[in-house]
């Protein structure tokens, strides 16, 4: 179920009918837990099984560690092998077949294993709720969300209903089942609580409905059929300038598809009473690679610092350390996004490059002028860019050909139509960095309304084909 669908539309309306009823007011998280499964599971009911299941190993191992203490270590590694044993399961078990050359009909059954939507986003979910209730960042009562031990052995019972209803909610919520915002636990719990139709923030879930439908149905959707021929062996064929074109359109394109997604997403939640956390902070004006891990799907590199950075040492451990750091994290944040080496690769390049950053700023003192930042956001700009063929074309020895063709097809006739529409379709996307970048904050807001009128008028006018979102693949 698309967000951009009738069938999402439909299913919000009557969800927020019962949610705010008044003689429901009680049964709002059970209201929200069944509107999420009707959702997931009409792409796929077989699968809601497994969510059930994921949801079912979360609430009994973090009810598990929050009651014995003793055992509390024990409880804790196996919700984190639970949920990486799922993921690897269903995500990566035909690459390990092809990576250790298994054939016959083993393979045959882990290439048929279906990818279930959504899995990279509730499992990492799940693994911040063990590791958040580990670590004592998550207490939680029936009352303000917490999850806290309980002396009354006679209230057990209840208290791990509600547990488990809460825990249930938290993986399952349906504005970011599927694609994000990832929400860790120790922000999500403290919100569970009853809501009311008068506190909704009808402003900001305006504002992100809007754009984020923008940026996903007339940037995306427009972009994705001139970005399309970025396929072997389309691109063989095509000029070094159109070749360029698709690829800054890409860059354009995969950007508003997420962000699209995030800013709905937040919208949605926001109607409910919920707030999501931000994942998008205008990331192509970054200056330095680190500054655009600090914009670019926020959830996911706050995750990563938290859960896997940090643990293994940050940079207190040494320069040395630092940098392998780096690129262990980077080389997983890149095979977390598919199960193929050139997302391990496309990884392992933002990691090198942080790396190499970290190293030359030590040894390097840049000019602080206007000119060099422009620079360095190009420069940052252009790597990000190249560095998304490798989610465009999962295959590496398509990428290679892609970079082949740049170079030989320079004489090539471009196709003027091509570059006009992308140009076009991609504009939104510069002026939205250009609006962020603009000083101004009292003409920022009177323009405001005049802005998100353009933008649901532009919607109306002209949105592109319904299309997946890209970020539904991982």
């Amino acid at each position: 179920m698309l967000f951009n669908s009738l069938e999402f539309a439909l299913l919000v309306i009557a969800t927020a009918i019962l949610y705010y009823s008044k003689h429901l007011r009680e049964y709002q998280v059970v209201i929200l837990i069944i509107a999420s499964f009707v959702f997931y599971g009409s792409h796929n009911p077989w699968l809601l099984l497994l969510l059930i299941f994921s949801v079912a190993i979360n609430a009994l191992v973090s009810w598990k560690i929050s009651r014995h203490a003793g055992g509390a270590k024990f409880w804790a590694v196996t919700g984190l092998v639970a949920n990486l044993g799922l993921l690897g399961f269903f995500k990566y078990a035909g690459l390990l077949a092809n990576s250790f050359g298994v054939s016959g009909d083993i393979s045959d059954f882990l290439h048929k294993i279906p990818l279930p939507v959504g899995i990279s986003f509730f499992t990492f979910q799940g693994i911040s709720l063990v590791i958040d209730v580990w670590s004592e960042k998550t207490e939680v009562n029936s009352e303000q969300g917490k999850l806290e031990n309980v002396v009354d052995q006679q209230a057990e019972p209840k208290h791990w209903m509600e547990h488990a209803r809460n825990t249930v909610f938290y993986i399952a919520f349906f504005p970011q089942l599927v694609a994000g915002p990832i929400v860790k636990a120790n922000e999500f719990f403290p919100q569970i609580k009853q809501k009311f139709f008068r506190e909704i923030k009808w402003d900001v879930c305006f504002q992100s409905l809007v754009i984020g439908y923008f940026l996903k149905m007339f940037v995306a959707d427009n972009l994705k059929d001139f970005t399309y021929w970025i396929q072997y062996p389309y691109f063989t064929s095509r000029s070094t300038i159109n070749l360029l074109c698709m690829l800054f359109g890409y860059s354009m394109q995969i950007f508003a598809d997420f962000a699209g997604y995030s800013l709905i997403a937040i919208g949605v939640a926001g109607l409910f009473g919920y707030q999501l956390p931000q994942n998008f902070n205008f990331p192509y004006i970054s200056a330095s690679f680190s500054e655009f891990w600090r914009r670019w799907h926020i959830s996911l590199s706050s995750w990563l610092r938290d859960y896997l950075y940090f643990p293994l040492g940050g940079n207190r451990k040494g320069n040395v350390r630092t940098y392998f750091n780096l690129f262990v994290v980077m080389f997983l944040g890149g095979l977390w996004h598919g199960a193929a080496w050139s997302y391990a690769i496309w990884g392992t390049a933002h990691g090198v490059a942080l790396a190499v950053e970290r190293l030359l700023k030590r040894r390097i003192k840049l000019p602080e002028t206007t000119v060099v930042l422009w620079l360095q956001r190009l420069g940052v700009f252009a790597f990000v860019t190249l560095t998304w063929l490798l989610f465009k074309l999962p295959e590496f020895s398509h990428v290679v050909a892609f970079l082949q063709a740049m170079g030989k097809n320079v004489f090539v006739r471009p196709n003027p139509g091509n570059v006009f529409y992308v140009c076009v379709f991609s504009a939104p996307v510069i002026l939205y960095h250009g609006y962020y970048l603009w000083n101004s904050e009292k003409t920022k807001n009177s323009l405001k309304p005049f802005l998100l009128g353009t933008m649901l008028f532009l919607l109306l006018l002209n949105s592109g084909t319904s299309g997946d979102f890209i970020y539904f693949q991982f």
